[in-house]
C-alpha cells in the first residue's frame, strides 16, 4: 500500500466527498446474451470499477462506496446476480457462469480493463473472471475474503443471520458474531437478503474446483479485510501473499468485520484508490 496515496486521500474521502456537487445519479439496463438476463446498476465515466456482492445480497450494498468511486472520476458497474430482480438465467451453473456474466458486462462496455472488487463470496467471482478472462481484468480486490480454512459454524450463522423467522434480537446476535464488528450497526442488514439466490450460489462454489479460480490468473490482488472478520483471523492474513507473492497487496481496515463495506465505505474507497493508484499505468 503507498502511504503517501493513503495519507492524501483518506482525509478527502473521510471529510465526505458527497457533500460536493453531485454526480448524475444511477441508471440501470439489461444485458443479455444466450438465455442470460442481468441487471446492471451504471454510473459516472471512466475507467471501470466493477462490484460484485456478498452472498445472497445486491450490490445496493455498496451505494456510498460507488458514489465515492464516481467522485474520484471512474465508471462503477453493479451487475445483479442472477437470480435477483431482473437478472435471470440457468440455476444449475458453476462459479464460471457467475464470471461469464460479469465477463459480458465488461466487454459490453468497450471501455478496456476493469477493476473487479469482489465482496466475501463475491470475491470466488472475482478470481474467476480474472482467471477465465484476463484480457477483461486489470486487477481484482478481494473484500472481506475468506481464509482458506475458516470455522465451520459461520456458515450456519449467516444462514441465521438473514432468517426473517428468527426474533429480530436473535438475527442481530448472529449477525454481529458473523459480519460486524463491535462499534458498527448490523440493524442495516436485517434487510436485503434473497435466500434463493443464496442458495443458487452456494450450489455454484460447490460445482467449481478450487484450483479453477483461486490464483486469479496473473491479476494484480489486493486482499482487503476488516481487522475484526471471524473469516480471516490474524494469523491467517498473509495467506494469499505468501501463495501468490508479490502480485499481492494487504489492507486491513480497523473497526470492521466481514460486513466491512457498510462498516467503514470510506476507508475501504481510500485503501482501493490507493492501490489502484499503485498500479502500472493503463486505463487509470
Amino acid at each position: 500500500m503507498n502511504d503517501m496515496l493513503w495519507r492524501k486521500l483518506a482525509p478527502l474521502l473521510l471529510g465526505g466527498v458527497l457533500g460536493v456537487a453531485q454526480a448524475a445519479p444511477p441508471s440501470s439496463y439489461l444485458m443479455r446474451y444466450d438465455d442470460v438476463q442481468i441487471d446492471v446498476v451504471a454510473e459516472g465515466s471512466g475507467a471501470l470499477i466493477v462490484l460484485l456482492p456478498s452472498l445472497g445480497r445486491t450490490a445496493d450494498d455498496y451505494d456510498v462506496l460507488a458514489e465515492t468511486f464516481v467522485h474520484e472520476g471512474y465508471r462503477v458497474l453493479r451487475p445483479t446476480p442472477r437470480g435477483i430482480g431482473k437478472s435471470m438465467g440457468p440455476a444449475q451453473v458453476s462459479l464460471h457462469e457467475y464470471a461469464e456474466d460479469v465477463a459480458r458486462v465488461i466487454a459490453h462496455e468497450d471501455k478496456g480493463p476493469a477493476i473487479v472488487l469482489g465482496h466475501a463470496y463475491g470475491n470466488w467471482v472475482a478470481r474467476t473472471v480474472a482467471a477465465d478472462h484476463p484480457e477483461l481484468v486489470r486487477g481484482i480486490v478481494i473484500a472481506g475474503a475468506a481464509s482458506r480454512k475458516f470455522d465451520s459454524r459461520l456458515g450456519g450463522y449467516i444462514d441465521k443471520s438473514e432468517d426473517a423467522s428468527l426474533p429480530e434480537a436473535e438475527r442481530l446476535r448472529y449477525l454481529r458474531m458473523t459480519f460486524f464488528a463491535a462499534s458498527s450497526d448490523p440493524k442495516p442488514w436485517l434487510q436485503g437478503w434473497y435466500p434463493q439466490a443464496k442458495q443458487l450460489q452456494r450450489q455454484a462454489r460447490a460445482a467449481t474446483a478450487t484450483e479453477s479460480f483461486w490464483g486469479a490468473g496473473h491479476a494484480p490482488m489486493l486482499d482487503l479485510m476488516g481487522a475484526e472478520d471471524p473469516f480471516r483471523l490474524p494469523a491467517t492474513r498473509d495467506e494469499n501473499k505468501q501463495e501468490f507473492g508479490d502480485r499481492v497487496s494487504i489492507a486491513v481496515i480497523p473497526n470492521a468485520s466481514h460486513a466491512l463495506i457498510p462498516e467503514q465505505p470510506a476507508a475501504v474507497a481510500a485503501a482501493v484508490l490507493a492501490w489502484i493508484h499503485s498500479l502500472p499505468r493503463g486505463t487509470r
